[in-house]
């Protein structure tokens, strides 16, 4: 029995060495980083979930020096308005585009597809992936969410900034459309396993970091991108990139830092947790401390800190949090997961965590035979369209109106609406005498609803749940005791927005403004006196 064993461990060592191969990289993008326009450069650090109250309690416990040190000797701005439904794929899609969903095209992280007659998912949660076919999912996430999904007739922050002729860099971004040539490259691990080619050429700024995939410093200097730093895909690997392309000076004019660790974080333990931001302080410390001095960071470059979505904290099991949609509908044959709809289909279900849309296949589907099914006082919020208008309920308050572009309001953002019914139902507050509308717990709630409703084909209801609730279909992925997101909520949607090293500000502060503040920011930055020896 020797030989078995022999052969035993051969295909273990064989095993290990398949486990353990990284992709040979193609890329060269350190050539491009070489000339130095001799002005500031802005460094973008966009930290998922990161939210106000976290850094507003560890700054007062003095918890948080790096964060400290920027608002001091910079802005802070604690209601940044994100995109909508609140989920990341979304909403940096808005941040590059300056656009809503109703022209970039990417409507959540899971929808539905009409022309495909498919549900597109770019990664909701393992269970669900798999279900969904992890195979379409990896083409979806790495292949189409940029060349087909992110619609190609809306110009990016890269390939605008490429026009102007400034360089620059995405440091683990999903959304990375550029005008440069790339290739991701893929190990055989997950190439003998998928569906994926062992090479996938892409367009992306000059600088392109993808974790493994796409590692421009490989057999340059060592990076965290394998198997045991979870492919690179957390913050230490764009940390690391960052670092080292500070210390030889070849940082691009304009980089995007995505660090996803705090979202993961706080998706265990809830908003009210602060270990995560003390360790994100700690990394912001670190960049900080790749100059000379603190100070000598915001002489050479601007630093922003974004969130995308907030966090809302979700009741543990015994209060009841999650919200089955495929319970309340089972009366309707819901499309299953990884299948495709037949002519018996009549529904088909995408969660996005705290927001929903639910698909009606059928025209006899009547939308109030499904309001019925919903009616439960944790839901807040259903809307749907019907005859150019855009209906909205609000389910604990029993209020509702309808709404669509118009001239008869405007609101806190210059866009004109005209609104029938009963405010409440958005918590708007109107002026009559001067035609104005202001948001409060739905900020800029009327063109984000209307957002979606124009994003892709399809006859469907969107809903979202109460704070402390959350959505499921039968194989949602649930944050019972921890948070979540997704919804039109205040407490989803507002983030916030430090800048240091520049007094230029946005205009207004949403997400889908911030394309166009920094195409301004970087056409005017200052020249910087080097202090080099």
């Amino acid at each position: 029995m020797k030989w078995l064993l022999v052969i035993a461990v051969i295909l273990g060592l064989l095993y290990l060495i398949f486990l353990w191969t990284k992709p040979k990289q193609e890329e060269n993008d350190l050539a491009r980083m070489q000339a130095n326009d001799g002005r500031k450069k802005v460094i973008w650090l966009m930290v998922d979930s990161i939210m106000s109250h976290a850094i507003d309690e560890g700054v007062k416990k003095g918890e948080l020096p790096a964060l400290a040190f920027l608002i001091q000797n910079g802005h802070y701005q604690r209601n940044l308005v994100s995109s909508f439904p609140t989920m990341s794929v979304t909403i940096d899609s808005s941040l590059l585009t300056g656009t809503y969903p109703n022209r970039h095209r990417v409507p959540g992280l899971i929808w539905y597809d009409t022309k495909e007659e498919r549900i597109v998912n770019y990664g909701t949660g393992a269970g669900e992936l798999m279900r969904d076919g992890i195979n379409q999912g990896l083409k979806d996430a790495v292949i189409r969410l940029n060349r087909d999904h992110l619609n190609p007739e809306v110009p990016t922050l890269y390939e605008k900034l490429a026009d102007r002729g400034f360089r620059s860099g995405s440091f683990n971004g999903m959304l990375y459309r550029g005008k440069s040539d790339h290739v991701l490259s893929f190990p055989p691990w997950l190439t003998g396993l998928t569906s994926l080619p062992s090479k996938v050429k892409v367009k992306g700024p000059d600088f392109l970091t993808l974790g493994m995939f796409s590692n421009p410093l490989q057999g340059i200097t060592s990076t965290p991108d394998g198997l045991t730093n979870g492919l690179g895909m957390g913050d230490s690997y764009p940390l690391a990139v960052s670092r080292y392309l500070i210390k030889q000076d070849r940082m691009p004019d304009f980089t995007f830092v995505y660090l996803p660790d705090l979202d993961k974080s706080l998706h265990d333990k809830g908003p009210s947790d602060q270990s995560g931001i003390r360790t994100l302080d700690r990394e912001i410390a670190g960049l900080l401390d790749t100059f000379d001095s603190w100070e000598e960071a915001l002489h050479q470059y601007v630093w922003v800190i974004c969130g995308d979505s907030g966090q809302t904290g979700i009741h543990p099991d015994d209060k009841d949090p999650l919200i089955p949609l495929h319970k309340m509908l089972q009366d309707y044959r819901i499309l299953p997961s990884g299948e495709q709809p037949t002519p018996e289909t009549d529904l088909v279900l995408c969660v996005n965590e705290r927001m929903a849309y639910i698909y009606l296949l059928k025209d006899s589907i009547a939308i109030p035979d499904i309001l019925d099914r919903l009616r439960d006082d944790r839901i807040d919020l259903l809307a749907w369209e019907e005859e150019g208008w855009i209906r909205v309920r609000h389910q604990p308050r029993n209020k509702e109106l309808r709404f669509r572009p118009g001239s008869a309001w405007t609101d806190d953002y210059g866009q004109s609406w005209e609104v029938e019914g009963e405010f409440e139902a958005l918590d708007l507050s109107g002026d009559p005498g001067n035609g104005t509308l202001s948001y409060r717990d739905y900020p800029d709630g009327l063109m984000r609803l209307y957002a979606v409703f124009h994003s892709h084909p399809g006859r469907f209801l969107v809903v979202t749940p109460e704070p402390g609730y959350e959505l499921v279909a039968k194989h949602s992925p649930t944050h019972k005791g921890g948070g979540g997101h997704g919804s039109l909520h205040r407490i989803d949607s507002l983030v916030p927005l430090i800048i240091a090293g520049t007094d230029q500000q946005p205009k207004n502060l949403r997400i889908v403004d911030l394309k166009d503040y920094i195409l301004h920011l970087m056409d005017r930055r200052p020249a910087v006196e080097r202090t080099d020896a």
